[in-house]
């Protein structure tokens, strides 16, 4: 049986989409697997340790983020209304694909001795090694036995550059792990630099399944009438939602917007003609799915615009110079399907933007050929699992 550690459970919507996949997958080819359970519980010198944690400033941003979301919820509580009715949407979804589960393992003694219960152990995609996660030793697999094999698919640190003061402990976990594929071009380099192996670069899990077969997982319903922008942004840029309410006057469009999804966002309080909260990820494919334009920083947002043949825009969500940006992954998906027009350049440039047209016989020609590639990878990786 393989174990799978990855973020099923967290409240966003191409995360969650990407574990269905990757667990998909795994049924398809016919594996028995389940989801680990972890629950951390550390001693007096376990909290001691994880003190260095603290300052690390991609973790920081993102701690930032959710007392952002939090204070939002005490001033305004028509967010803390409709942000309810969004979790009890998620976890609905949550309970209905996530049903095959590992004991609950408290403690990192009692996850390690779990660990041999499984064959193999799998992790991968949405910056599960982020630096910020590194002292847990989960996802990076710290936990598996040397004697079990250890799986990476499509895994991504999230950042371009490793923490000076990492770059030991990151070494030594990705020299234990036997199978290591990335999903970001810089993600495969580093790795080169750390540890002198040459890994390759899939695609991510929402990949492996094309417009047809996500319309057998999730079948299709129409949620409005009229011709609609979907936008979906994570970021807290007003300029953005200010671009795209311009370019729907221009196009005639209504906009379908998803507001406050990281954080309290003052600008998303006007923003859009609708803006549904009981919005699951099945709910959230089909908006995407009606639009006639997607306007979004989300990099899961652009791959399931780009399996359903859309015409979008990918704005940048972070600052280039930003030390916690995540840039990398919007780059190696840009750059290895030939879509480096599709990236924001100015809201005077939008509307033609938004409305030149893409080639996507091209575009599926190099995303046929990377899922053959990603497919030689998981054969290889999975073979005589049991």
């Amino acid at each position: 049986m393989i174990g799978v550690c990855i973020k099923y459970f967290h409240e966003n919507y191409g995360g969650m989409l990407q574990a269905f996949a990757t667990i998909t997958m795994l049924e398809k080819r016919g594996l028995k697997y389940e989801l680990i359970q972890y629950q951390k519980h550390y001693s007096l010198w376990g909290k001691l340790k994880q003190i260095p944690r603290l300052f690390n400033t991609i973790l920081l941003n993102d701690k930032k983020e959710a007392l952002l979301k939090k204070i939002g919820k005490q001033k305004h509580p028509e967010f803390k209304k409709n942000e309810a009715i969004r979790l009890i949407a998620f976890n609905n979804f949550k309970n209905e694909k996530f049903k095959k589960l590992s004991p609950i393992f408290i403690g990192f003694e009692a996850l390690c001795k779990g660990a041999s219960r499984y064959s193999a152990v799998i992790t991968g995609s949405d910056q599960l090694w982020s630096p910020a996660g590194l002292p847990t030793n989960f996802y990076n697999l710290m936990f598996v036995p040397a004697n079990i094999r250890k799986i990476s698919i499509a895994s991504s640190f999230g950042v371009k550059y490793i923490p000076w003061y990492q770059i030991g402990r990151t070494r030594k976990y990705l020299n234990r792990i036997e199978f290591i594929s990335m999903r970001e071009n810089r993600g495969s380099e580093i790795v080169k630099e750390l540890t002198g192996k040459n890994v390759p670069t899939i695609l991510d899990p929402v990949f492996f399944f094309n417009a047809a077969e996500w319309e057998k997982l999730i079948p299709t319903k129409k949620e409005y009438e009229e011709s609609y922008i979907f936008a979906y942004f994570l970021g807290n840029t007003p300029s953005y939602r200010n671009a795209v309410t311009e370019v729907a006057r221009k196009l005639n469009c209504k906009i379908v917007a998803l507001r406050h999804l990281d954080q309290y966002i003052e600008s998303d309080e006007n923003f859009g003609d609708y803006a549904p909260y009981d919005v699951d990820p099945t709910r959230f494919l089909n908006l995407l799915r009606g639009a006639k334009y997607i306007c979004t920083d989300s990099f899961h947002g652009s791959v399931f615009s780009i399996i359903h043949h859309k015409q979008f825009i990918i704005f940048n969500r972070y600052d280039e110079t930003s030390k916690h940006s995540k840039n990398s992954r919007i780059d190696t998906l840009c750059q290895n399907l030939s879509l480096t027009n599709r990236r924001f350049t100015s809201n005077e440039n939008l509307f033609e933007q938004l409305t030149e047209s893409i080639d996507y016989k091209k575009v599926d020609e190099k995303l046929n050929q990377l899922r053959e590639f990603t497919e030689e990878y998981l054969n290889k990786a999975l073979k005589d699992i049991k």
